[in-house]
């Protein structure tokens, strides 16, 4: 799980990977660009960079794409552009009812998706884990038939699933599924793809499992760095769906923490004398914001009881946009809590933007006025201390986008993993080893 930048290298292949590593970000966040470019930008020399370009060309990961004017009396420069489709990342989503499975390039462009239910009953792991390894061998599957990607290397598969996942990237708490400790999923999925399954044989496909608030956050940090046009340092997500949770990036990479609950909001007390939490604290951030205490205090209770939370935040919603008096007192409560989460986690960690999701940004307008009776006497004394929290902007979509943003930069980390591509032409005419 990329977490804080790694120690600088201290062995030769390292040192390569690394170098690999820094001209592909170049080439895939600035191309199309010259060797020359690369190099002056990266402060790689011409001509380690010249032969770094030849092995991530051997690779397929870069191409050249013509020529372009030296402006001068030099030859014209050879431009290089990333190769998307060379490699493929899986992507599952996790929830209480469905998988959501989506294919992608490194350009993150889609080439399969699907949604099914996976009925899995509550309180054992393996039929949840037969459930996923059944959409990812589909997935894979899917791949070879894919006109635009032939010869596409897969680099793997991220699943992204609610609740807490421990440093090592396996194991994840799951009260959601009625796990009572903590389960190896990864393991267990591990397990079923090496089984034969319908259709094929064993499959082999290294697997990462991230929690899902902590990818939304990758993706959301992404998608306002973009926006904006230059990356915030910091930045810290708050999501309520199912649950409350969130996550925490630091110069770009998800920051986990040293047990994996880094940035995780949703038991973060906000009361010390409220009601007891299932976590054995008090007054924690869940119990105000959370489905089952929002729609109940908008008076929703009975239907949440006879109908599903699902239901009972649908109405919700239907109230907010009528104007419903109950609704929006509770959205005004719910506005204040928020806002008192929000300074603890600024005062603590100086985060330089607040990102809300799931149906905290959806309802974002009716929370604005209770967040901003919390933080307004902070703001008017330090207002840079305090960002205002802003809506994200992907929605239902921000876990499955932050599962393809963690491949690719698993791939962009460590372009050596991935083998030479069938069709490289650098046995052939020497495309890219000694062009300027």
């Amino acid at each position: 799980m990329p977490v804080a930048p790694a120690e600088p290298p201290s062995d030769s292949a390292a040192v390569r990977r690394l170098n690999l590593s820094r001209a592909l970000r170049h080439i895939a966040e600035r191309g199309p660009c010259s060797r020359s470019e690369v190099s002056a930008a990266t402060g790689l020399a011409h001509g380690s960079l010249t032969a770094l370009t030849a092995d991530l060309i051997d690779r397929g990961l870069v191409r050249e794409a013509g020529l372009t004017p030296a402006g001068g009396r030099g030859r014209p420069r050879r431009q290089l552009e990333l190769v998307p489709g060379r490699v493929l990342t899986l992507a599952v989503r996790i929830t209480r009812e469905r998988l959501q499975t989506t294919v992608a390039d490194l350009a993150g462009e889609a080439v399969h998706r699907a949604s099914l239910p996976h009925r899995a009953p509550q309180g054992d792991p393996r039929p949840l884990a037969r459930a996923v390894a059944g959409a990812l061998r589909e997935a894979r599957a899917a791949v070879p038939a894919v006109p635009a990607v032939p010869g596409a290397h897969v680099w793997g598969a991220v699943m992204a699933m609610p609740g807490p996942v421990d440093a090592d990237g396996a194991h994840v708490f799951s009260t959601d599924f009625g796990w009572p400790g903590p389960v190896d999923l990864a393991g267990l999925v591990r397990e079923e793809l090496r089984r034969a399954g319908p259709g094929g044989g064993p499959v082999e496909l290294p697997l990462v499992l991230v929690n899902d608030a902590n990818l939304a956050a990758l993706a959301e940090y992404r998608a306002l760095a973009a926006r904006r046009g230059t990356p915030p340092r910091s930045l810290a997500y708050l999501k309520a769906d199912i649950g409350v949770g969130g996550g925490l990036v630091l110069d770009g990479r998800i920051h986990t923490g040293g047990h994996g609950v880094a940035g995780e909001p949703g038991h973060m007390p906000v009361a010390f004398d409220g009601p007891v939490c299932a976590c054995g604290a008090r007054g924690c951030l869940a119990l105000y914001v959370g489905p089952e205490a929002l729609t109940d205090a908008a008076g929703l209770a009975e239907l949440r009881a006879s109908a599903g939370p699902d239901a009972a935040l649908t109405a919700l919603g239907e109230a907010l946009e009528a104007g419903e008096r109950r609704a929006l007192d509770a959205l005004d409560a719910a506005g204040e809590v928020l806002g008192a989460a929000v300074l603890a986690i600024t005062s603590l960690l100086d985060v330089d933007e607040v990102v809300l999701g799931g149906y905290l940004a959806d309802w974002h307008p009716w929370l604005e006025r209770g967040l901003a009776a919390r933080l307004s006497g902070r703001r008017a004394l330090a207002h840079r201390l305090v960002p205002v929290p802003v809506p994200g902007v992907l929605g239902a979509d921000a876990a499955l986008t932050g599962a393809l943003t963690y491949g690719r930069d698993a791939v962009l980390d460590d372009p050596a993993a991935v083998p030479s591509s069938p069709s490289s032409p650098s046995s052939g005419s020497g495309s890219g080893s000694g062009a300027r």
